[in-house]
């Protein structure tokens, strides 16, 4: 059986992402799933495998010779997207340069994936911070895949051991989720986590919906109905599509290890309602993906840790961890 060619993305230069691809491609368990290719600056991976003491890069691709290439490759490389100031910058500083760098490698493997020549994405960290300085506003990757590859509907699904949730609202402040949410949108989220988790755990799964206000607005005592009048008309069309889906559940009690043992997967109504739990249950193993994309799409859960960056200190887990998913999302 072949293995796919997966392209991933190297992140802010000035964050943990250089030195988690290093990890990746010398990890000898993603060698004999996949076969990865790190997006990316092979001068400023080199010097990040002399400060770091991590392995070098060994087959380095040019743009020009990407497109010749990809169909023949059989170990992990860097496709090398020259243009960067290795030298010239300070690691764990972020800047308009680095936010720059990042969001190209994301559009170059973006491209990669609609011409065919990769089967999935998986993505290193950017920052925001960065992102906006350089004059790019979108909230996070999910946007901007979603836009790039034209989906007509998205969401963003964390999957992990312990949980899988997926997101009606995503990068947004709290007063913005109420407007936001809709029994058209919820009932999107749950048809695409229910394909999703079907495809990954090979059955039909069952599905917890939370509601938003506390205590799932205990009929309305809290908020202003949005549980009878918007999340409940999501999960009936559901149920009435064949699907099994039960809620709106009060958010406090939805995360208990009795539920989780229960359900397949969750669908939140905002970032950190599932956020929170997910991260305090699986945070070097949750793999944070794009559900309605034309090619698989996953990243780390985590941020650019530029606190701990090129100090050899970041562990490579998550996006081990998410390559592997990519390569199982990629079987028909």
């Amino acid at each position: 059986m072949s293995r796919p060619i997966l392209a991933v993305t190297m992140g802010d230069p000035a964050g943990v992402g250089p030195e988690i691809c290093l990890q990746l491609l010398a990890n000898e368990e993603v060698r004999g799933l996949a076969v990865p290719v790190v997006f990316g600056d092979a001068r400023l991976l080199a010097r990040c495998a002399r400060q770091t003491g991590l392995p070098a890069p060994r087959r380095i691709l040019s743009e020009i010779e990407w497109p010749e290439k990809f169909g023949s490759l059989d170990e992990p490389a860097v496709l090398d997207l020259f243009g960067f100031d290795a030298d010239g910058f300070e690691p764990g500083r972020v800047s308009a340069r680095t936010g720059a760098a990042g969001f190209r490698y994301v559009n170059k493997a973006i491209e990669a994936a609609l011409a065919g020549q990769v089967a999935a994405v998986a993505t290193a960290p950017l920052n925001k911070e960065a992102l906006h300085a350089a004059g790019i506003t979108y909230p996070g990757h999910t946007e901007m895949f979603a836009e790039k590859m034209a989906a007509e509907r998205s969401c963003m699904t964390f999957f992990s051991e312990e949980m899988i949730c997926s997101l009606v609202t995503v990068h947004i402040g709290y007063q913005d989720v109420v407007p936001a949410l809709s029994t058209r949108r919820i009932q999107d989220v749950i048809e695409l986590t229910h394909d999703a988790v079907r495809r990954v755990k090979g059955r039909a799964p069952r599905i917890a919906v939370c509601g938003l206000n506390p205590h799932a607005g205990e009929h309305g005592l809290f908020g202003r109905g949005e549980e009878e009048s918007v999340i409940a008309p999501a999960i009936t069309a559901a149920r009435a599509a064949g699907m099994q889906v039960e809620g709106p559940l009060p958010p406090d009690t939805a995360f208990i290890a009795a539920k989780r043992r229960a359900v397949d997967a969750y669908v939140c109504m905002y970032h950190d309602q599932a956020l929170i739990p997910l991260k305090a249950l699986a945070f070097d193993t949750a793999v944070n993906t794009t559900l309605g994309l034309p090619v698989p799409r996953t990243s780390v859960d985590h941020g650019t840790a530029c606190d701990i960056a090129w100090q050899g200190r970041a562990s490579g887990r998550s996006l081990v961890e998410a390559v592997k998913l990519a390569a199982r999302m990629t079987v028909p």
